[in-house]
């Protein structure tokens, strides 16, 4: 086995087997200490031949005897074996539990505890890109506008606090999940975002976070049934994702929607989803945010083509998302959806408009839908600009990529 496979491994099974560590060892530190010396190790053995056949169940039990022993040469340095309060060394003269037996459920442990009522909703967002998304520090940073440094203390301040103030790692008992229901689903849907388009890197996708996602939707639904938030988010995320296998070439290059090959769509993925867009939307109550999306991408992903999709009804249901949930980002999609109605200069003014409050600023994704439209009215000039702009403002090496092809385009 190489190092780049073993780096693959590694980054596809690191967030679960991270979370296991979190629970057995209680200290997020030492846990993310733990893998990455377990993974030191996966270094030497795997490539002779020692390669497990369940890597995380290896990572997890190895990295719990690499806490142990740090947890060992901290106490024996200190010279005071009676503070060791914890039970990670009694844990480990019982025989090694059966990992995958736990496994299933850690990562919602771990999503439940980032999203504690205590936190703000940005520390919240910070700590789950950071343990359960792996992105690192300088990564989060980028993505709030901050200074590594900035970002290096908040996430201390949120581990020292989940440690001194007891936060427990569980899903808490059913009356207390109602308060942090949306926190986690938006926490579930930030990890989706992060595998359907990364925000750094060279690699447009990580299916690895995006089957997580998933996953942790689906045991949300089977504990809180009959929630059309819960139904609404996991439709979203299945309908999006069916559209994985058309969204890249076999070079990692970008394929835009108008230009994706729908018969590489999975259709038993979109079935579900559609399944589940309708049972949320016959739910008693308002229509909810991630319903609405649902109802969006279930127009897109049953749409015979580009060219025969429903236009009217997308740029309508996006109306009905800025009433409900607005926010600077669903303004930008539903002006993109206009400029299929109306037409581009129609959708360019209400970009502008985005553009001159400035509550978008630093999102690659405002310059890069104002350059399309700016080509479509053959404004080639200001279009170039754009893109360049769109450019500078990304980190994601196959959006850079499109960008250049499109200011090449124009000449």
């Amino acid at each position: 086995m190489t190092p780049s496979q073993i780096e693959k491994v590694f980054r596809d099974e690191a967030g679960r087997a991270l979370a296991t560590l979190i629970r057995l060892v209680g200290d997020f530190d030492l846990a993310e200490d733990a893998l990455q010396d377990a993974f030191a190790v996966a270094l030497q053995r795997w490539p002779i031949g020692e390669f497990p056949t369940n890597p995380r169940a290896w990572l997890v039990n190895v990295g719990r005897n690499k806490a142990i022993d740090r947890v060992r040469r901290a106490v024996s340095f200190r010279g005071k074996q009676q503070e060791l309060t914890h039970q990670l060394l009694l844990d480990a003269e019982t025989s090694p539990e059966p990992v995958d037996a736990t496994l299933d459920d850690d990562m919602l442990r771990l999503i439940f505890t980032c999203c504690h009522p205590s936190f703000a909703p940005e520390v919240q967002v910070a700590l789950t890109l950071r343990t359960v998304c792996g992105l690192t520090t300088v990564e989060v940073a980028r993505a709030f506008l901050v200074s590594e440094d900035a970002m290096a203390q908040r996430l201390l301040r949120a581990k020292q606090k989940i440690k001194l103030a007891g936060i427990p790692y569980q899903v808490p008992e059913r009356e207390a999940l109602e308060p942090r229901l949306s926190g986690v689903l938006a926490v579930i849907y930030l990890v989706f975002t992060e595998g359907y388009a990364a925000t750094a890197g060279d690699d447009l996708m990580r299916p690895d976070l995006a089957r997580e996602a998933i996953r942790l939707a689906r045991l949300l639904d089977a504990l809180m049934p009959a929630r059309g938030e819960i139904k609404g988010l996991l439709a979203l995320m299945l309908l999006h994702d069916a559209r994985r296998a058309g969204r890249q070439t076999a070079d990692g290059d970008i394929v835009l929607l108008e230009e994706q090959d729908r018969s590489l769509w999975d259709v038993r993925q979109i079935a579900e989803g559609v399944q589940l867009v309708e049972e949320a939307l016959r739910m008693p109550g308002r229509p909810q945010s991630y319903a609405v999306q649902a109802a969006i991408a279930a127009l897109h992903a049953r749409a015979p083509s580009f060219a025969e999709t429903d236009w009217p009804q997308i740029a309508g249901l996006y109306e009905v998302l800025l009433r409900i949930s607005p926010s600077p980002v669903i303004e930008l999609n539903h002006a993109a959806a206009v400029s299929m109605v109306d037409g581009p200069a129609r959708a360019l003014d209400l970009i502008d408009a985005l553009v001159a409050r400035g509550t978008l600023k630093g999102y690659d994704q405002l310059p890069a839908v104002r350059a399309d439209l700016l080509r479509r009215l053959g404004r080639k000039d200001e279009a170039r600009q754009a893109y360049l702009a769109a450019t500078a403002a990304t980190q994601l090496e196959p959006l850079r990529r499109l960008y250049a092809r499109r200011v090449a385009e124009l000449g």
